[in-house]
C-alpha cells in the first residue's frame, strides 16, 4: 500500500485520468474531490461492500431456484393406478 500525505488543494493522479485532490479536512474527516472517466465506477469503501454481499446473496438464490426448476424440468413419473380389481 502506497501511503502519501496531501494538503487541502492537493491532489494526487491515478493513471492520466483520474484525479484525487484533498478538498478539506475537519477534524478526523477528510472530504475527497474525485475526477475520473464515467466509465470507471467509484464507491465508498462501505457501498461496494454492500454491493458485493448483495451480489453473492442474489447468486446463492439463483442456486436455490435452479434447483426448484430442476425437479419440475424433470419430474419423476408418476406411479400408475393399481387397475387389478379383487375378486
Amino acid at each position: 500500500m502506497l501511503l502519501l500525505s496531501r494538503k487541502p488543494g492537493q491532489g494526487i493522479r491515478i493513471g492520466s485520468d483520474i484525479i484525487i485532490t484533498v478538498k478539506e479536512v475537519r477534524g478526523r474527516q477528510v472530504r475527497l474531490g474525485i475526477e475520473a472517466p464515467g466509465e470507471v465506477p467509484v464507491y465508498r469503501e462501505e457501498i461496494y461492500r454492500a454491493i458485493q454481499e448483495a451480489n453473492r446473496d442474489a447468486v446463492a438464490r439463483d442456486d436455490s431456484m435452479q434447483s426448484i426448476y430442476d425437479i419440475f424440468k424433470n419430474p419423476k413419473p408418476e406411479s400408475k393406478p393399481d387397475t387389478t380389481e379383487d375378486q
